[in-house]
């Protein structure tokens, strides 16, 4: 079957532009973008019927052709979603059977699968595409878990991650689609995919706890360990951005008392401690702070029991795209835009020769992030000014030793 039609045009009219989308292999996918021509069917396999009515269907019989090749399931998801066809009533029952799911498990590389879902999600309708997957339950297939993990994952949590998925998606688009990068947006959506299992840990062979979306990007689907490493660091920053956002949003009328995140901050004045902790919290996350807070006030406030009954209603996107802006502002007027670009006005040789110590290790990086913290406090600081509190400081120390 050719994979490739070529335009129509005649002489006498504007005619109909159809192509076979390359590499579909095996689906009668058409897209009718201009007239319809004189209703003629290529190759006799369909007609202006199936155009107009927008379905994805099989030439040969739909579990037939998934078995012959079980990744032209996620293609038809993918088709599907990106040009809004229909997936016939028989594909669907063929490829939420068993047997193709047991072959899409076994035949199909996870590289593969990984290309596919990428492509779905960097797509212009990534929440109909990974919708598709939920009904035809496919989700614990493509996203597949380790052996063992906890806590144990709900029976609903494949709708759960859809309701995230579909609020950023809104969120988004309500913010302003310019906000974010290709790139951000993209993991922003895995993001948000994965939001209820961001707590859900395994053991590696070695016994460490490993986050189970580490492994779904890693051995599920293959896809580049920057992935999994950022969308990691994405439901750590979002944490973190819950116990700030009170404090952000009020416009500093409240002081910042006992959110430390274990970083010794206990020199840090208290009216300096927002911008501190703020400024550290940039610095760990870089360019994708707005991809953390933006997911962080779908989760807002942090007391909302978030369970696979979770309703879709609890969203109320306008109010969340207010609280994004609040925040957004607060941090600007903080000076903290690209904070992560400030050089440290102290560097590990100074910090040596003030402690008088011959070799770095753990207090080098204790007094750097120490004063890191300074600095972000004293934002006009110079570096005489920070040596001399690094000296005093532990001058203060030496003495309650």
């Amino acid at each position: 079957m050719s994979k490739t039609l070529k335009k129509t045009t005649d002489s006498k009219s504007k005619a109909i532009n159809m192509r076979w989308i390359d590499d579909m292999d095996g689906f009668l996918l058409n897209v009718m973008l201009e007239e319809q021509n004189n209703g003629n069917r290529p190759n006799g396999t369909w007609s202006i019927a199936d155009l107009k009515s927008g379905k994805i269907v099989t030439p040969l019989p739909a579990k037939a052709t998934f078995l012959d090749d079980p990744l032209r399931v996620l293609r038809a998801i993918r088709f599907g979603a990106r040009f809004g066809f229909l997936l016939d009533e028989e594909l669907k029952k063929a490829a939420s059977c068993d047997e193709v799911k047991d072959a899409l498990a076994a035949k199909i590389s996870r590289e593969r699968i990984g290309v596919e879902i990428d492509l779905m999600i960097s797509g212009n309708h990534p929440v109909k595409a990974m919708t598709y997957i939920c009904d035809l339950t496919l989700f614990s297939i493509v996203f597949s878990l380790p052996p063992n993990f906890e806590p144990a994952k709900t029976e609903n949590c494949d709708r759960l991650c859809i309701t995230y998925l579909d609020a950023t998606w809104n969120l988004i688009q309500l913010i302003g689609d310019s906000t974010f990068n290709d790139e951000q947006r993209r993991l922003s959506l895995y993001a948000a995919l994965f939001l209820p299992l961001r707590k859900t840990i395994y053991k590696d062979n070695k016994a460490k706890k490993i986050p189970v979306v580490n492994y779904i990007f890693r051995e599920s689907l293959k896809r580049k360990a920057s992935d999994a490493e950022t969308v990691v660091n994405l439901h750590s920053a979002l944490e973190k951005f819950l116990s700030l956002i009170p404090f952000l949003e009020s416009d500093g009328d409240i002081e910042l008392i006992e959110v430390d995140w274990g970083k010794g901050l206990d020199d840090v004045p208290l009216n300096s401690k927002l911008r501190v902790l703020t400024g550290l919290l940039l610095r760990e996350i870089k360019d994708f702070w707005r991809v953390a807070l933006l997911l962080s006030t779908l989760l807002y406030p942090p007391d909302v029991n978030c369970t696979e009954n979770f309703p879709k209603q609890y969203f109320q996107l306008d109010k969340q795209r207010d609280l994004f802006k609040a925040v957004e502002s607060a941090i600007t007027k903080l000076g903290l835009e690209k904070v992560w670009d400030v050089k440290p006005l102290v560097n590990g040789k100074d910090i040596m020769s003030v402690l008088q110590l011959k070799a770095g290790g753990p207090l080098i990086r204790e007094w750097q992030q120490k004063l890191l913290a300074w600095q972000l406090a004293h934002p006009d600081g110079t570096m005489e000014e920070s040596m001399d509190w690094m000296r005093q400081a532990h001058s203060k120390r030496v003495k309650m030793q």
